[in-house]
């Protein structure tokens, strides 16, 4: 093992851990697909969603109709 892929897999190993209650034996059980589904899943979408700009210029419109 490379010193580069056992600190990479030291980490995610870690982050799964902590973020996902997930022990030693679920990381190395789970593929790389289903490591990377369950973490896109606690992103906030990257569309689809709103910010208060938007809303005040929706809002804005709304009052003179």
């Amino acid at each position: 093992m490379s010193e580069a892929f056992g600190a990479s897999v030291a980490r995610l190993g870690g982050q799964a851990a902590l973020l996902l209650g997930w022990m030693p034996d679920a990381f190395w059980a789970a593929t790389p697909e289903e490591l990377a589904t369950v973490l896109s899943a606690m992103r906030q979408p990257e569309s689809g969603t709103m910010d208060k700009r938007t809303l005040d210029k929706m809002m804005e419109a709304d009052r003179g109709g």
